[in-house]
């Protein structure tokens, strides 16, 4: 399997096993939304909080010249460090909520 194969299954199974943790407040689902084609991978959270609408984006990572970008990450969880246990290297990951000029003095990818 190649590394963007590889990546692609990582990446799904990261954020599917995400959207199945049950969210304790409102009535708000977890949708994940795979683009495959273009290589755009989201989590999403949809629904209401009392009388507080919730939507948007929690998670959004992209595959791009072959290295994973995480675009957006509003969870708790690490998700850097998620994939690097999952077997990607660090070099293969770029923090894309980073500015670029930040990104030499994280231990990731650059662009």
């Amino acid at each position: 399997m190649d590394n963007i194969t590889s990546y692609r299954n990582t990446i799904q199974t990261l954020l599917t096993e995400y959207a199945a943790i049950p969210i304790s407040n409102g009535e708000i689902e977890c949708h994940t939304v795979f683009d495959i084609q273009q290589d755009h991978y989201q989590v999403m959270n949809v629904g209401w909080d009392g009388h507080r609408r919730v939507y948007g984006c929690v998670l959004h990572l992209d595959i791009k010249a072959g290295k994973i970008w995480i675009q957006q990450n509003m969870t708790e969880i690490r998700v850097a460090q998620e994939l690097v246990d999952r077997g990607v290297p660090r070099t293969d990951i770029v923090l894309g909520f980073q500015a670029p000029e930040m990104r030499q003095y994280t231990d990731y990818a650059m662009a």
